[in-house]
């Protein structure tokens, strides 16, 4: 009788330290699946005890692991093809658009029927409107290909967002659409100016497309130092904008797309991203406002 309590308690006793034992291999296999994860490692899982439930559990984890692997490599050489695609595209357009436009400025010097004539300058305003979407093509395909290291400088952000709104007021006066600028005392920034520029222009072009009202343009500081260009507009088809992919490449609520490509707020994000800022929008009774943070002086 003794025996077979003795025998029962080293019974239980090795069942206990081997069900600890168990605990232990699976908390090692949550430390491994979250250093994945924190840590951005590709080491497979592995297991210490030979079990054959969780030796089947780890191999059946392995090979997730592996097939995920395996997409995301095969995402990257897909990117990578997409953008060497857009950048020989963007190219190839350039050069027979180059030839369309220079015959049309050789027949405009020719002897033309006044008929023949405004059918020329109809050619030649298609043309020019299909030469801004190629630049705008083909600077995505740059940005994105080239990643160029940005020249940080000081600069009076709100002085540049002004001038840039005054040298395409006339686009906005054509449009029927006022812009009200609500500023601070001037703020600065440390930035590149150039890809500054790029930046309010697009929004600025963006806001001439789409706008359905008049534009509040705001330059603002915030608590956790960056300073903020925020456009604001009202927009007709409201309820077709999906805020959440507004920076998506080639994204347009606009079904019938008109003369956008949908790349400029994705190259605004892009810049925004490169300069160490970023770019959000958000869309609220009708109004859509994008707002793009950049680092603010220290």
């Amino acid at each position: 009788m003794i025996i077979a309590v003795v025998f029962l308690v080293i019974v239980v006793v090795l069942l206990v330290l081997y069900i600890a034992y168990l605990q232990l291999q699976l908390r090692s296999i949550n430390r491994q699946l979250d250093k994945r994860l924190t840590r951005n490692t590709r080491q497979p899982i592995s297991l210490e005890l030979i079990n054959r439930d969780l030796t089947k559990l780890t191999a059946n984890i392995n090979r997730c692991l592996k097939a995920e692997e395996n997409l995301r490599l095969d995402a990257i050489r897909e990117e990578k093809q997409f953008k060497e695609m857009i950048a020989n595209i963007s190219h190839d357009l350039r050069t027979p658009l180059t030839a369309i436009k220079g015959y049309q400025q050789l027949m405009e010097t020719g002897e033309l029927p006044h008929e023949q004539r405004k059918k020329l300058q109809v050619a030649q305003k298609h043309a020019d409107k299909l030469g801004a979407l190629i630049e705008h093509f083909f600077e995505y395909s740059y940005l994105v290909n080239a990643e160029p290291k940005p020249k940080l400088e000081r600069m009076n952000l709100t002085n540049l967002v002004t001038e840039c709104l005054a040298e395409s007021i006339t686009d906005f006066e054509n449009k029927k659409i006022q812009v009200r600028i609500e500023e601070e005392n001037p703020v600065f920034a440390i930035a590149d100016k150039e890809m500054v520029v790029r930046i309010v222009h697009n929004l600025i072009r963006n806001s001439a497309t789409h706008a359905a009202g008049d534009l509040e343009v705001r330059i603002f500081t915030t608590p956790n130092e960056h300073v903020v260009v925020s456009f604001k507009n009202p927009v007709a088809n409201a309820g077709e904008v999906d805020v959440n992919r507004v920076f998506d490449r080639f994204y347009t609520a606009d079904k019938s797309r008109g003369a956008t490509t949908g790349l400029g707020l994705s190259i605004v994000r892009l810049l925004a991203e490169q300069l160490g800022g970023a770019a959000s929008a958000a869309l609220q009774n009708g109004f859509i406002e994008i707002r793009v943070e950049l680092p603010q002086e220290k």
